[in-house]
């Protein structure tokens, strides 16, 4: 299986979701570094399973254990190594799959690749558990980013139908909860519940923006920040489309429309007039805020009765046991964070160094 990413800095996941522990490795990390352990915890916590009607009922402390790379509470040069404990898992609930995939879910094509042999369990190494390994990486890269002056923050643009503002593209600001509009998120919980009622899933949209960062970081052709966020991003099992600044929206406009002029700010800096490029432009950050939106497929894990096949032979009736997030995309929210942040730190690792 190919769980890495990264060229100057070089991150592994591993585990399984019902395995004993899910991990990750992350090489490259800049030296003399101290982590908040303690903001690195409440950050895992957001991702966490066990938080109010909109997510899985599993309950999982999600405590990072060290086990490589720290000295007296600093990066010391060795590889970061990290994982966490599985506890509360209900393998049984999964025994009705082994002999019928469920639609939607990595089941059927790791059968086929793996001839049999994969892990069913909580989906196994395609599970979204694997995504707390991936916030542990990408907690230590924000809070290096946030040293460096970058921030990078998301917010939920949308679930089912209920949309929330957009960021400001020129100078977007960090949302105080998950959406701009506190009532926006009350309105899509409701709807989330809705759909739970009803023994259904929903998905949505994330925005999400990366401010600070300099002109200058990605590489061309293949090694573009757009590139780069791009394989990460996938790599979160809900993620079905991404765009960067207008997106396909640019497909409707002309070039005078699309086209961002630039112009020197009062401080002598270069900055465009619009930001439909989403800050980068030949897959080089413009110095602009880079902004980019996430769709995120609805869970398929739902109670209602689905079709399916048995590996023996013939059609069947599956219905799905265990405790699934009836909506991902709030859990889903720290997950983008934490890949772009890895993306943009080992962009900067690879190009030009920090002053």
């Amino acid at each position: 299986m190919s769980s890495y990413f990264g060229t100057a800095l070089k991150l592994q996941i591993f585990g399984q979701s019902h395995a004993p522990a899910i991990g990750m490795t992350l090489d490259g990390f800049p030296v003399g570094f101290a982590p908040d352990l303690e903001a690195l915890q409440a950050f895992l916590n957001r991702r966490a399973p066990g938080q109010g009607a909109y997510a899985t009922a599993r309950k999982e402390a999600d405590v990072p254990e060290f086990v490589s790379g720290l000295v007296e509470g600093h990066t010391c040069g060795a590889p970061l190594c990290a994982m966490i404990r599985n506890g509360d898992t209900r393998s049984k609930d999964y025994g009705n799959i082994a002999q019928s995939p469920r639609p939607s879910h990595a089941d059927f094509t790791a059968h086929v690749k793996y001839s049999g042999q994969e892990d069913v369990r909580g989906g196994g190494h395609f599970s979204g558990r694997l995504t707390a390994p991936l916030c542990i990486a990408g907690g230590l890269c924000l809070q290096f980013l946030e040293q460096q002056n970058v921030q990078i923050f998301a917010h939920i643009a949308q679930i089912g139908q209920i949309k929330d503002a957009a960021l400001d593209s020129l100078a977007p600001e960090k949302p105080q909860g998950l959406t701009l509009a506190p009532e926006v998120w009350e309105q899509m919980q409701q709807e989330i519940a809705a759909a739970k009622a009803q023994g259904d899933s929903l998905g949505g949209i994330i925005e999400c923006a990366v401010t600070g960062l300099p002109a200058g970081y990605g590489e061309p052709m293949f090694g573009g920040l757009e590139n780069r966020l791009a394989q990460i991003l996938f790599g979160i099992p809900a993620v079905k489309g991404l765009e960067f600044g207008s997106g396909f929206g640019c497909a409707g406009m002309r070039g005078s429309q699309h086209n961002d002029p630039y112009y020197y700010d009062e401080s002598g800096a270069v900055r465009t007039e619009t930001n439909h490029a989403g800050g980068i432009v030949g897959g080089i950050s413009t110095g602009m805020p880079i902004l980019f939106r996430v769709a995120i497929k609805p869970t398929p894990s739902i109670a209602k009765p689905q079709s399916t096949i048995a590996y023996e032979g013939g059609n069947t009736e599956l219905q799905i046991q265990g405790r699934h997030d009836p909506c991902i995309v709030p859990r889903a929210l720290p997950c983008v964070e934490a890949a772009a942040a890895i993306a943009i730190l080992d962009a900067i690792l690879e190009g030009k160094q920090w002053n």
